[in-house]
């Protein structure tokens, strides 16, 4: 199984940390000015939305496979503006663990498993990033957090 795993002690509760990675106010902060969209139930649709080239459009989409605040969120994703056929085999997983530690709490995201999308190496490549993997939107993820 293919995977990038991320982790990222933050200095805040669980619930301050849960509200970074789901509210849209807070999203557009640290995902590229991406929002979410999505009314938090399982099995409901989940879509990163921001702007380009002045229009509104819909950067990725998926579905909430996993939610238990504020521990445990797992969606899977998909780039419909991608030239990939749009169907659930071609989706990634990404999941967030949170863990409370005496510091904070420790983020872990994981995506994945490319071995099992079309073109998965390709696009392991491309979000492996040179080996940092999900480590700079977790640091942007870590500021909006820890700013209150």
């Amino acid at each position: 199984m293919k995977m990038i795993e991320n982790s990222i002690v933050v200095h805040c509760t669980p619930g301050r940390l849960w509200d970074t990675l789901t509210k849209p106010e807070e999203t557009k902060k640290y995902m590229y000015g991406c929002e979410t969209v999505s009314d938090w139930q399982i099995g409901s649709s989940l879509i990163w939305r921001g702007v380009y080239d002045g229009k509104q459009m819909d950067f990725v989409t998926g579905t909430i496979t996993l939610l238990k605040p504020p521990f445990q969120l797992a969606y899977t994703t998909f780039d419909p503006n991608s030239t990939l056929e749009n169907i659930p085999e071609n989706y990634l997983t990404v999941t967030y663990t949170l863990q409370e530690i005496p510091e904070g709490v420790l983020l872990t995201v994981s995506q994945g498993d490319y071995d099992a999308v079309a073109e998965g190496e390709k696009r392991y490549n491309e979000a492996w990033n040179n080996g940092t993997g999900w480590s700079p939107i977790l640091e942007e993820i870590k500021k909006v957090a820890e700013k209150r």
